[in-house]
């Protein structure tokens, strides 16, 4: 018996022997098909053992319109055409997380970096004279304009102005090994 004696005929009622017979017949084949779509052997033969898995378990209700071996080689073809569908959104997957792991890394690793600025830029306005410092907090950190700092020191503000940029001078001598941390700092806010 050969499976071209096995078609469909709507029923495809196989019985053992019918089945051991087309699958003696055709595995290595089907495996070799499945191959040249995947290029990887045990992948290739897991493709294969599940269609004859699916053609078994549904032999009571498959409807097959061409030959036996016809539809074995399109569900091969299909099923390792989906296999690799899957392998390519599992690979994009893992790129993607991936690349989502290595963002939090650099942004982790950003976040110490202005932990550690922040530290050192309070160290420096802490360096500072009492008057200017209070000067500069009111305008760097409370958002209060020259004329309101200068009210509410009770200064003018030709002195807000002058201990203001004498401040900026100073940080900006004490912090310049910092820099490009400052400007990353500065560009990503606060």
């Amino acid at each position: 018996m050969s499976t071209s004696d096995i078609s469909g005929n709507g029923d495809c009622l196989f019985s053992e022997q019918e089945f051991e017979v087309i699958f003696k017949e055709h595995y290595a084949n089907l495996c070799s098909y499945a191959y040249s779509f995947m290029q990887e052997q045990e992948a290739s033969e897991e493709v294969v053992q599940e269609t004859f898995f699916k053609l078994w378990t549904n032999r009571n209700t498959l409807n097959i319109d061409t030959s036996v071996k016809a539809y074995l080689y399109r569900a091969v073809r299909n099923a390792s055409l989906n296999v690799i569908k899957h392998i390519g959104i599992r690979e994009e997957y893992k790129r993607y997380n991936q690349e989502d792991i290595n963002l939090n890394e650099q942004q982790d690793s950003d976040m110490a970096d202005m932990g550690e600025l922040e530290v050192v830029v309070r160290r420096a306005i802490e360096m500072l004279p009492e008057q200017r410092k209070k000067v500069f907090i009111m305008s760097r950190y409370q958002g209060l304009k020259y004329r309101e700092i200068a009210d509410s020191l009770n200064i003018s503000v030709k002195t807000v102005e002058g201990q203001m940029s004498k401040a900026l001078i100073f940080l900006r001598k004490e912090l310049s090994e910092y820099l490009p941390l400052i400007l990353i700092y500065l560009l990503i806010g606060q």
